[in-house]
């Protein structure tokens, strides 16, 4: 595919963040938040890009939504330089950012959500028809006409969903969309998500989120960052497949007090990471050979634990992260072999 049909393409975009106060040396300690980003997103693709907090997602967004200038390096929106004309950009766009809480409170939902539209120029007919149609998506129908200030934070970013996909863009920001809600409302707005690009097929959704099995099934391409740094692009299903010749276990472990302990000395122990669960420990462990699960499970007797469950399973995405960074995202530390 040319560059000119490309929805997004960025070259060594690089965003360094300078503070205004100075440490004790008197030096500003420079934050390079993106760091020479390359990435090219196709028309018609739900691209995700996936990272902990802090790895640079949410100042990638705010680049290509011309919320914030690049220190360094160009994007392009739509073929459009994010930099030389923001304005032309932000006709292509829209955007989602979890737990934001935009919207005027003495407004109603309704209200608000007429006055986005009618910033974009939407025909009034229209306008009500799909004002109407994404609260009941969302779950706001009875809430129409409640003022913002009335509603709960999980209600205004119902709200901040539905004003993304009000106007029908081009090119989509979605930055954690589900960040805060309930399981069931997030359950729902993925696979509005999903729904929305299979009858629009030539828009795009450019997706952040640190939540592994979101990006695994929404989206058609993965970027895994961390630290500003791109460190691996490819299918959910691809990235998976660098794994195969990796067993991985998950066990269920009571009365085991030092989980890092436990692999010293093992050979065969390429990663792992440890949480702690209803009242035991769960250890992810990624063996060369499946055979060393054996001395695995011989070092938690010696350490005095009561294994209660032991479980191989598939690759997921979380442990293609781990494998690149060192470490989970919500769990202890990882160790390499």
């Amino acid at each position: 595919m040319s560059w000119e049909e490309l929805s997004i393409r960025t070259e060594g975009l690089t965003r360094v963040f300078r503070p205004k106060r100075r440490e004790a040396r008197g030096q500003r300690r420079e934050i390079v938040a993106l760091d020479r980003v390359n990435l090219a997103v196709e028309r018609g693709e739900l691209f995700g890009v996936l990272g902990p907090n802090g790895a640079g997602k949410t100042t990638l967004i705010k680049i290509l939504a011309t919320l914030l200038a690049p220190t360094s390096g160009r994007a392009w929106v739509a073929g459009v330089d994010v930099s030389e004309n923001p304005w032309e950009v932000r006709r292509h766009i829209n955007m989602v950012s979890g737990g934001e809480s935009s919207g005027y409170g003495l407004l109603t939902v309704e209200e608000n959500l007429w006055m986005f539209s009618q910033f974009y120029g939407m025909q009034s007919g229209e306008a009500k028809r799909r004002i109407k149609e994404l609260l009941e998506v969302v779950g706001l129908a009875d809430r129409a006409r409640t003022k913002i200030y009335h509603l709960s934070t999980g209600m205004r970013q119902k709200m901040n969903f539905a004003r993304g996909f009000l106007t029908d863009p081009e090119i989509l920001f979605l930055d954690e969309p589900t960040l805060g809600l309930d399981v069931q409302t997030a359950r729902t707005l993925r696979a509005y998500i999903r729904d929305w690009m299979d009858r629009h097929p030539d828009r795009t959704i450019l997706l952040t989120t640190h939540y592994m099995y979101e990006a695994d099934e929404l989206c058609d391409r993965v970027a895994i960052i961390d630290r500003g740094k791109v460190l691996a692009c490819d299918t959910p299903a691809a990235l998976k497949r660098t794994l195969q010749r990796e067993a991985i276990f998950r066990l269920r472990v009571a009365a085991l007090a030092d989980p890092k302990a436990l692999f010293q000395g093992v050979t065969g122990v390429h990663r792992f990471t440890h949480a702690a669960r209803d009242g035991c420990v769960e250890l992810d462990v990624v063996l060369g050979d499946e055979n060393a699960i054996l001395a695995v499970l011989g070092g938690i007797q010696r350490a005095g634990g009561q294994l209660l469950s032991l479980e191989k399973r598939e690759p997921t995405l979380e442990d293609v992260f781990v494998r690149l960074v060192g470490r989970g995202l919500g769990s202890g530390e990882g160790a390499g072999a």
